[in-house]
């Protein structure tokens, strides 16, 4: 079932994403060639009218091909008018925003949908997930090691630690094992030595096992968006994507200035995972999941960087000012960086995924 759960996930938001960019281009007369979900290989392909719909062999992405997508691309004179490349910038850049857009739309129908329903949308404060102990319980291992409410926990075992369910995580696979942590309260550092203590709880999929635990808590804060009426549950809804978007700029921004760290960025592997067991909890725990990656997935896309949408629309805000586009050969060489960038990151979130989720899968296949 998780791989069902993993392909209606990711079908969801590619089809909305690439549904902006085909509807955008048919309302303003470009010519597509192309509509796949997936890349790569064809699948399953049947053409209707001018456009040809596909289902390819990698379902992580997908694609809308228009008539001159390709700086340079030789075109007959009778199809230029409907060549993306021939249309104004305003045109091109319509089309391109188009696909971020509606995997926002996609995110406020969901929440729309929660809230007609009365069901509620929360949105975390990200201030209240750090590792700042809000209470320390009598007699447990923080306290004995001298750890007061208003503490944070910068380090432990000299790994950095950004947020509470990171830190949390590191006290709950070390049961009666000696930690060393750095601990900050107010303006100044100090280390202590302190041992979690077994307790008993159960894994995901119900098996008991043993956990560490220190003895401290907090809440972790959240705005909480309710409608009692299908009539204020639109303007709700619009409240919900606003505060999920500003949300995860405020992560982007604070994962580029350190604010959060790098470890908690997850990819295909991750996503697929939290998918799954979103489903298994029910519906709306599962659309409430792909309405928050939906609108990760507008946020990025629209960062300034090649071969994303974002770096597509820096491209038409540059030929706007200057009259004219950038060379071939300057867009060639950016795309190719920005191409690169994106392979690393590929790369990196991976790594994150198999360190997060493979190797503890492996290790306790294996009996370890």
């Amino acid at each position: 079932m998780t791989i069902l759960w993993a392909v209606i996930f990711f079908g969801l938001l590619i089809f909305f994403h690439e549904l902006g960019h085909f509807i955008f281009s048919k309302v303003l007369g470009v010519k597509v060639l192309k509509f796949s979900l997936g890349f790569g290989p064809k699948v399953f392909g049947k053409k209707i009218g001018e456009t040809e719909y596909l289902i390819s062999a990698v379902p992580l992405g997908g694609y809308v091909k228009p008539l001159g997508e390709e700086p340079g691309e030789e075109l007959a004179e009778e199809d230029k008018p409907r060549a993306f490349q021939f249309q104004s910038v305003w045109k091109r850049a319509l089309i391109v925003v188009a696909g971020p857009v509606f995997n926002l739309v996609l995110a406020y129908l969901i929440f729309l949908l929660f809230l007609g329903l009365h069901l509620p949308v929360a949105i975390p404060k990200l201030d209240s997930m750090t590792s700042t102990i809000e209470s320390v319980m009598e007699n447990s291992p923080a306290m004995k090691a001298g750890l007061k409410d208003g503490d944070t926990i910068v380090e432990i075992e000299g790994t950095a630690i950004m947020d509470w369910n990171e830190m949390a995580g590191i006290f709950s696979k070390n049961p009666e094992k000696e930690l060393t942590l750095k601990v900050r309260r107010g303006n100044e550092s100090f280390i202590v030595k302190i041992t979690p203590e077994p307790a008993e709880a159960k894994d995901e999929s119900g098996k008991d096992i043993v956990v560490g635990r220190i003895g401290i808590s907090k809440k972790i804060d959240a705005t909480v968006i309710q409608s009692d009426s299908i009539f204020t549950a639109p303007v709700k809804a619009l409240q919900a994507v606003y505060g999920w978007c500003a949300l995860t700029v405020d992560v982007v921004v604070k994962l580029f200035t350190g604010g959060v760290s790098t470890k908690q960025v997850g990819g295909p592997i991750l996503i697929v995972d939290a998918a799954a067991k979103a489903a298994s909890v029910g519906a709306f725990a599962y659309f409430n999941f792909i309405a928050i990656i939906s609108i990760n997935l507008a946020v990025l896309n629209l960062l300034p960087v090649p071969v994303l949408d974002g770096g597509h629309l820096m491209f038409f805000a540059i030929e706007a000012l200057r009259g004219k586009p950038l060379s071939e050969k300057v867009m060639t060489i950016a795309n190719r960086i920005g191409m690169s960038l994106l392979f690393l990151l590929i790369a990196f979130v991976f790594y994150n995924d198999i360190v997060r989720i493979v190797v503890p899968w492996l290790q306790k296949s294996m009996g370890q």
